[in-house]
């Protein structure tokens, strides 16, 4: 991951970079670029894509209702892993959405993608609940949580 990044606000003109992005990502959840373009407009949601040399490596999807954040969709392409970016989204969406008002940040995550569970408790994000069987895959959904008080420090290190 050598090519500088920049992040920036999805326009609509990014739906099939990042449909082909959540390709790259999820296989039997992933979303065309219809979906991608109505997270663009729906109430409360904030899109951010990660550019290295003018080509989309990363998005991430947030939504903001009062007191609550969540964490809609993360993808990172495998060629950007490993390399802390998706921890960088992650962080500049916490703190947009503290910003914006958001008390405590909420994600669903596959009980089968253990590196995506290891991430988000490295974190500081905590299981509250469980939703059996909520993927295509029958695998379930565990929720978790991280408080987004202002003395809770992110790091994007």
């Amino acid at each position: 991951m050598n090519a500088a990044l920049l992040l920036r606000p999805a326009a609509p003109a990014d739906g099939a970079a990042l449909a082909a992005l959540d390709a790259t990502g999820f296989v039997s959840d992933r979303w065309d670029a219809d979906a991608w373009l109505s997270e663009l407009d729906a109430p409360g949601r904030r899109v951010v894509l990660a550019e290295a040399d003018g080509v989309v490596v990363a998005a991430i999807v947030t939504m903001v209702l009062g007191e609550v954040a969540d964490l809609v969709r993360i993808v990172v392409h495998p060629a950007h892993r490993r390399g802390g970016l998706a921890r960088r989204l992650v962080v500049e969406a916490a703190q947009a959405a503290q910003s914006a008002g958001a008390e405590r940040m909420l994600l669903e995550v596959s009980s089968i993608n253990d590196g995506a569970i290891a991430f988000y408790l490295d974190l500081g994000f905590t299981w509250i609940d469980l939703r059996p069987r909520y993927y295509r895959d029958d695998s379930d959904a565990l929720i978790l949580m991280r408080a987004l008080e202002p003395s809770t420090a992110w790091s994007a290190s």
